[in-house]
């Protein structure tokens, strides 16, 4: 009969796991779609001259597209050692703690140990008359619980997890784009400021031999003491300029010694002239963006987080079913403990149904379905912000590059009318005022010249990151 009885209990544990396992069809979880975005990617990046494949700048590894040994050396460095990179790899860490929590969702949670109870009864109560002096229980329990996913709660807390820790992957990946970006402008403004300060120290010594010449014609009475007094002036006015120059070179260097996670101190670096970057500036078509870019990459994952948690809040609307059981050992005295005759079990099957719960699920949903359309909005403007640094970048290089040919001619025509005016003044057929503006032109020229070249590097890197190159 005892047989009989444990058989049915048996059967109808079954029929109930039985029916758990059916119901996990029942999905009310819907699956992440990706929004149409035809709109926001059409004509994204302002321009006609688009590829009609997909091969972008932004698959080019840093190593190829940055061939100066020294910058190679410092990205490698500073992915390395930069405390940005290492926090972001930390937080990517703690993401994946969580992602591996959002698997485990689905396992029943299980917990043992042993337990001593001591109870004093009332004289006056149903047991106080039985149990004189109290009741002493010891057991060794283990309880189990199980809760079954029938309407894709579990399986979308499960997803929103693997969302966020791959949020935190783009993340990280947009730590590194960013920083490859940050070495690379420092290097190539630091080769600038080196080429800015050699021209800048030739000049002072073609100025301070210009005082000298002048000094000699005011002795041939072809000058006054103004035109020497305005020499010196002029002399002093790039001596300034040299300070200047090397304070910012000073800066420039601790500002890169930090983005090699370094104290600061002087880096070898190679002269501007040597610099080529030899890619063909390839964009890519519109939708790359949307498997490239870190931050784009996020910005979605972001998205499908908050999707999956809105299936959270509409499943919390639902029964539950859940299964929970216990068994061990339990006995009033401890020397029977471990006898069989100690063995209990308990199994318990529950389906709630949630009623009044102070509003607290209508807000949940409420708030999931606010958090989602601001994730959306969000990846719509992320994508949008990044079409337009893209064609910033593309149309930046574009006009650099046509303007470091005019300013080449700017300075070589500048240099002929410096030198002519010098031999003018020496044969008394020009103005001492007509050299100085000269200088002043011929020194403004060439400086604008080396920064004209340092933006065509610039826009470069610019576009490199803004693609979402240097992560891979």
């Amino acid at each position: 009969m005892t047989g009989i009885i444990k058989h049915k209990h048996f059967s109808k544990g079954a029929l109930l796991l039985v029916v758990a396992f059916t119901l996990q069809s029942c999905f009310v979880a819907k699956d992440y779609v990706r929004p149409d975005l035809d709109l926001e990617t059409e004509a994204l990046y302002r321009t006609e001259n688009l590829p009609t494949d997909s091969v972008s700048i932004a698959e080019v590894s840093w190593k190829d597209l940055f061939t100066d040994p020294y910058l190679q050396q410092y990205i490698e460095e500073g992915l390395q050692n930069n405390m940005d990179v290492r926090i972001a790899i930390q937080q990517m860490i703690a993401a994946e703690a969580y992602a591996k929590q959002g698997k485990a969702g689905f396992m029943p949670t299980l917990s043992v140990g042993p337990n001593y109870t001591h109870q004093e009864y009332s004289e006056n109560s149903q047991f106080g008359t039985i149990f004189s002096g109290g009741l002493d229980t010891y057991d060794i329990t283990a309880n189990l619980s199980w809760e079954a996913d029938v309407w894709g709660k579990i399986r979308s807390g499960k997803r929103a997890s693997q969302a966020e820790y791959l949020q935190n992957v783009a993340a990280h990946q947009a730590v590194k784009t960013q920083l490859i970006s940050s070495i690379a402008n420092t290097y190539y403004n630091l080769l600038a400021l080196d080429a800015q300060l050699e021209v800048t120290k030739k000049t002072i010594e073609t100025r301070a031999s210009g005082v000298e010449t002048i000094k000699a014609l005011k002795d041939a009475g072809q000058v006054t003491q103004v035109a020497v007094d305005q020499n010196i002036a002029q002399y002093n006015s790039a001596k300034a300029l040299q300070v200047d120059i090397e304070m910012a070179i000073f800066k420039a260097e601790n500002t890169l010694s930090i983005l090699l996670g370094r104290t600061p101190q002087e880096l070898e670096r190679s002269p501007l002239q040597t610099q080529k970057i030899d890619q063909e500036l390839t964009l890519g078509v519109s939708t790359l963006l949307l498997r490239n870019r870190p931050d784009v990459m996020a910005a979605e994952y972001s998205l499908i987080k908050n999707f999956e948690l809105t299936n959270v809040a509409n499943s919390s609307f639902y029964p539950s079913l859940t299964l929970t059981a216990s068994g061990g050992l339990q006995s009033l005295e401890l020397d029977n403990l471990l006898s069989a005759n100690s063995l209990f079990a308990t199994v318990v099957g529950g389906l709630t149904q949630p009623l009044l719960n102070q509003r607290k699920l209508k807000t949940q949903k409420e708030v999931a379905l606010a958090n989602q359309e601001t994730a959306l909005l969000n990846f719509k403007k992320t994508l949008l912000v990044a079409g337009s640094e893209v064609s910033n970048a593309l149309y930046a290089y574009k006009a650099e590059t046509k303007k470091f040919e005019f300013r080449k001619n700017e300075v070589e025509a500048l240099r002929i009318a410096e030198a002519n005016s010098e031999e003018l003044l020496k044969n008394g057929y020009a103005n001492y005022l007509d050299l100085l503006t000269a200088r002043q032109s011929a020194l403004s020229a060439e400086l604008n010249s080396i920064d004209s070249q340092l933006q065509q590097l610039v826009a470069v890197v610019d576009l490199y990151e803004a693609l979402g190159g240097g992560w891979k």
